[in-house]
């Protein structure tokens, strides 16, 4: 009880530090470690009281939108992570379904914040891709209009790779970090370690 709610008040004040002084990936790579060391010590109902309590902390000190921001996707991370880390599931298994899990709490993140806006965040990120890839086909000395399937394809992808990369961010973190902790994760892939060694 004691260690879940100092992992839950550790994710809140990553949280808030990084809302007020947002470093980048610096601290967001955090987010759902505290949770899935509460899965990896006391199992999966730890996990989910960590998660509800750091919601509920944001809640309070940030208000409801800023900690459903946290919850998806970041708090289901932290528990999807944690499951399969406590089950030595490869890197190829979290990172998928991880990267899946974050690609969906983006979308999910568009949508709430085009509702909360009364705009469509979509739309807008659709005008300025078009507008880049239109410049970019003019340095190449075409005139062409991309298509709208490209350019929302473009955008898909850019969601899929950039949490691909937070994923593999977080698992590195969490493979330096938590072995030292007592509670290591699985493996890296023996390629990751080469080229880490390098």
């Amino acid at each position: 009880m004691v260690e879940t709610a100092f992992l839950a008040s550790a994710t809140g004040m990553i949280f808030l530090v990084n809302f007020f002084f947002p470093l980048g990936p610096f601290l967001r790579m955090f987010f759902p470690i505290p949770t899935a060391l509460a899965y990896l010590r006391w199992g999966s109902k730890s996990a989910w009281k960590t998660m509800v309590v750091t919601v509920l902390l944001l809640t309070v000190l940030m208000g409801p939108t800023r900690s459903i921001q946290y919850a998806i996707p970041h708090g289901f991370l932290g528990v999807l992570l944690g499951f399969l880390w406590k089950r030595r599931s490869p890197w190829s298994v979290s990172l998928g379904l991880g990267t899946l899990t974050g690609t969906l709490g983006t979308l999910f993140q568009l949508l709430f914040l085009s509702v909360l806006l009364g705009e469509n965040i979509w739309t807008y990120a659709t005008v300025q891709i078009t507008s880049f890839i239109s410049w970019l086909l003019q340095l190449f000395g075409s005139l062409d209009e991309p298509e709208l399937l490209v350019v929302q394809a473009f955008i898909i992808a850019a969601i899929i790779f950039s949490n691909f990369m937070y994923m593999l961010l977080v698992h590195l973190v969490a493979w330096m970090l938590l072995d030292r902790l007592g509670n290591p994760i699985p493996p890296a892939p023996k390629w990751l370690e080469e080229a880490l060694l390098v």
